[in-house]
């Protein structure tokens, strides 16, 4: 089994930033990515960002290209999520995922962006 543990949510007002980790453990046999996708409430969840393990390649939606970087730490099977210029409609559950053999999600971590 393979636990996600996400942290670095919180409050911050717009045009501010926050640094999201995830850390992978348990029967990890291989990693192909991790990532982040994020949900609003009423809406679907959605891609957000993602790099490949080995290369180290990033993906990004349009909505956070220029101003969300993702990266990842391989000693530590642990992906972080640095949000800058943040916005109100940044506002979501933000979730990590592990893809591998089988993919896992993480429980989520709230992101409120309001003044």
């Amino acid at each position: 089994q393979v636990q996600l543990v996400e942290s670095g949510g919180g409050l911050v007002q717009p045009g501010g930033s926050l640094r999201l980790s995830c850390a992978a453990s348990g029967s990890i046999f291989s990693i192909n990515s991790m990532g982040w996708y994020r949900q609003a409430p009423g809406t679907e969840r959605e891609f957000v960002a993602s790099i490949r393990w080995n290369g180290g390649y990033t993906y990004y939606a349009g909505s956070v290209k220029g101003r969300f970087t993702v990266s990842r730490d391989n000693t530590k099977n642990t992906v972080f999520l640095q949000m800058n210029s943040l916005k109100p409609e940044d506002t979501a559950v933000y979730y990590c995922k592990l893809v591998g053999v089988h993919d896992y999600w993480g429980q989520g971590t709230q992101v409120t962006v309001s003044s």
